[in-house]
């Protein structure tokens, strides 16, 4: 069986680009490699560019780590940046004529495929789901990672300030982003002087890229920006501004002819958990698309391994509650600040705190500094590796999910469950799932039920036998390959 991948991001970038779905697809190419059954390639887009030629074109990657070049390759100068919001509003996410000739010659040249599986859709117009009406038997899969066919965004996350309950036919998008949209010539610049060094042979991250980079951009950048007021100045002398409503529209536009292309197109729509599933559906999916595929991970093996504690409590009568992931709003970290600085003295002297996560602005940083006199301990680690974990997490008992957006399902939240650490979680998005346990799911952003579940777990009135009957298992990379197989030999 021949199977094409795709995301937006190489599964192996220098740069580390692409958070969990990088992870997860890198983890998916390699499980592959004991089947000689399986044939898999990979491809990404909307990354590297020429920095005078914008013909869209396939090759073969010709920079980035050596492993696996035989099968990855990527589409030069595509007509959609990634990730989204450096293509937020384009229209060339619906179609982009050069960019799918390029894919399409891209299957035509290596190809066929008896299956395409999009682990996303950023960096391609989404017409090329159109390859169904010339290669008929290629099955197509998308798994909805995020929410991109609904949100320009990607995370219904509006203003990077609120969950999005309500586009409001489009006007929502129109004023979600905070900072003036990217300037595409500019990116399209930076990202072709990084592709260009990269080629050469240097590496980013390293001091002579680092060097090179900045000097070029420096002396690149008056002429680009000179440019980029000519024509501007042009645009506003032959056309009237783009209306509100005309915007709105188009997103509305935007919408629509995602989840169209979805329905004509895709022979199955996986989603990484039943809460993406009902989202989908809500928007507009045809519900016998749908499927919930939980992904596989390497940290499962661990479920295995662990042991659930018998209670909550240290023995001193102290709980300790870790958060892994980022200091960002979105992911309730922010939210978890203001619910322990509201916290009641006797029960906040109570909690020894871990938190890795890259050290965030300085006032985030100032108000962990401020909250440590307050509990019982309080230890940040800047970032952290997955080999590190089980060292991390050996005296944690209640880990901390409080996402504020409908997060798909939290790759923290399966390090810490497959470990047998119970999750306090907010009801949104996917995490709730793992330990389907109602006394340790709080409302999205309200503190007062925040604190009612901890005081729960101060109170050691959570019956860890009970929850852990409950739970799920986390899904073993084996078991997930399994999966995707049955889906793959079914008919296109």
């Amino acid at each position: 069986m021949r199977i094409l991948y795709y995301n937006w991001v190489d599964y192996l970038d220098d740069e580390h680009r692409g958070g969990g779905v990088s992870v997860y697809q890198r983890n998916l190419m390699h499980a592959w490699d004991a089947d000689p059954t399986i044939r898999e390639s990979f491809l990404s887009s909307g990354i590297s560019y020429d920095l005078f030629n914008r013909a869209p074109r396939w090759e073969r990657l010709r920079h980035g780590p050596e492993a696996d070049r035989d099968r990855r390759f990527e589409i030069v100068n595509s007509g959609v940046l990634s990730p989204a919001h450096f293509s937020f509003g384009s229209p060339h996410q619906i179609a982009h004529a050069p960019t799918t000739e390029a894919f399409f010659d891209f299957i035509d040249k290596t190809g066929p495929y008896d299956v395409i599986h999009f682990n996303n859709l950023e960096g391609l117009p989404i017409e090329v789901l159109k390859l169904k009406e010339i290669w008929h038997r290629t099955r197509v899969v998308v798994t909805l990672h995020n929410y991109y066919p609904f949100c320009p965004q990607v995370n219904l996350w509006q203003r990077e300030a609120e969950h999005c309950a309500d586009f409001k036919a489009g006007a929502a998008c129109a004023n979600c982003l905070v900072q003036p949209r990217p300037d595409a010539r500019l990116l399209r610049g930076a990202n072709g002087l990084a592709y260009h060094l990269k080629c050469a042979g240097l590496r980013p991250g390293s001091r002579a890229f680092d060097l090179t980079f900045r000097q070029l951009m420096r002396a690149g950048r008056l002429s680009l920006r000179a440019a980029g007021m000519l024509r501007r100045r042009v645009r506003a002398a032959t056309a009237a501004p783009r209306s509100g409503s005309t915007q709105a529209q188009h997103f509305a536009a935007r919408r629509k002819q995602m989840v169209a292309a979805l329905n004509a197109h895709a022979d199955q729509v996986l989603c990484v958990s039943g809460r993406v599933r009902e989202i989908a559906a809500q928007h507009g999916l045809r519900p016998e698309l749908l499927r919930t595929s939980y992904i596989g991970s390497a940290h499962a093996r661990h479920f295995a391994e662990t042991h659930p504690a018998d209670s909550l409590l240290n023995p001193d009568g102290t709980l300790s509650l870790a958060y892994l992931g980022y200091m960002r709003r979105d992911k309730g970290f922010f939210f978890l600040l203001n619910a322990l600085e509201a916290l009641p003295e006797a029960q906040a002297r109570r909690l020894h705190l871990l938190v890795a996560a890259r050290s965030g602005p300085p006032e985030a940083m100032a108000r962990l500094a401020a909250l440590r006199p307050r509990l019982a301990s309080l230890t940040h680690v800047d970032g952290y590796r997955a080999n590190d974990l089980d060292h991390l997490l050996a005296d944690t008992r209640l880990g901390l999910i409080p996402v504020l957006w409908e997060d798909n399902l939290p790759q923290v939240a399966i390090e810490m469950h497959a470990r047998h650490i119970a999750l306090l979680t907010s009801n949104r998005g996917g995490a709730s799932e793992l330990g389907r346990f109602p006394a340790l799911i709080h409302d999205a952003g309200s503190i007062p039920d925040f604190h009612r579940c901890l005081q729960t777990a101060l109170n050691d009135a959570i019956d860890l036998r009970a929850y852990w009957a409950g739970a799920m298992a986390p899904v073993s990379m084996p078991e997930h390959l399994a999966q995707l197989r049955s889906l793959y030999q079914e008919p296109a």
